[in-house]
């Protein structure tokens, strides 16, 4: 009976010693995520009372964007505000199609790259290496960057603009896509190079088919992503949308960019829930297969 008592109290001895000591690293968290939250706060000037300053302007700048009331009615006050909705639609679609092209550009050579980027793919460790290394070279160089460097190389228009976010995108891409060809199943690829068919064949018919459905929905994720990147390169002078919004914005000419940002918001809105509907039908064919 005393053996057993002793078992029990060491047993809750040990179960209070542990929970002190959870008690303690937890604690230690805390006051460490407390002092960087405090320390970047301190280096980045967020400090609550100019927040609250700033608020004022940030609504005097909101307000001063809204359109005006002329009197002669709801429609006639619209068609004062989107007096450029020709050109403005245009330029959306160019912004589009910028965005379209580079996801393509950037799927076609991440897809190319994720296969050798996966460890359990490639038996090259340097290969694996140094394919991982470029996939993260595009993408920490941001895209405003490739943006000006292409602006200065080829000059003002949508080309600097679908360099720069291709780029960008076969990096963020590459690296998703070769996680997901890191967790495909192993069984198929055994069973071709057991009767023979090279890398190029095991990867065609023994990892594709596994991995092009989650391939397929992530794209379709990026390309919503391109498109709100394609307006902001257009700052730089990459085209598109961006650049005539820019161009308001420095001649403070406040309806307009009201008017033009509610366009793009409606683009991509528009945008994102077509791409929705699409990931959520590639994802269902998937599960019932």
């Amino acid at each position: 009976m005393n053996a057993t008592g002793d078992a029990i109290a060491a047993v809750v001895a040990a179960h209070g010693a542990l929970r002190r000591q959870r008690l303690l690293r937890s604690g230690i968290g805390g006051a460490a995520l407390l002092v960087a939250l405090a320390a970047s706060s301190w280096i980045s000037e967020v400090r609550p009372d100019r927040l609250v300053e700033g608020i004022g302007g940030a609504l005097d700048y909101l307000d001063r964007t809204m359109p005006r009331a002329t009197g002669e009615g709801v429609v006639a006050d619209l068609r004062e505000w989107y007096w450029g909705l020709g050109r403005w639609v245009v330029l959306l679609l160019d912004t589009v199609v910028i965005g379209a092209l580079a996801t393509l550009m950037g799927a076609t050579a991440a897809f190319a790259l994720s296969f050798p980027a996966a460890r359990n793919l490639v038996q090259s460790a340097s290969l694996c290496f140094g394919t991982r290394r470029v996939l993260e070279f595009a993408r920490a160089v941001p895209e405003l960057v490739f943006a000006l460097i292409f602006v200065f190389a080829f000059g003002i228009g949508p080309l600097a603009g679908v360099l720069a976010i291709a780029i960008h995108t076969t990096g963020s891409l590459g690296k998703l896509f070769s996680e997901v060809n890191e967790n495909a199943d192993h069984g198929p690829i055994e069973g071709l190079r057991a009767t023979g068919a090279g890398w190029l064949q095991s990867m065609g018919f023994g990892v594709v088919p596994q991995v092009l459905p989650v391939f397929l929905s992530y794209t379709l994720l990026r390309f919503e992503i391109n498109v709100r990147g394609a307006a902001i390169v257009g700052f730089v002078g990459a085209g598109g949308i961006g650049q005539e919004l820019y161009l308001v914005i420095r001649q403070f000419i406040y309806p307009d960019i009201s008017a033009i940002v509610l366009l793009i918001i409606a683009t991509v809105t528009a945008i994102d829930l077509v791409s929705e509907r699409l990931r959520h039908a590639v994802i269902g064919r998937e599960n019932l297969s």
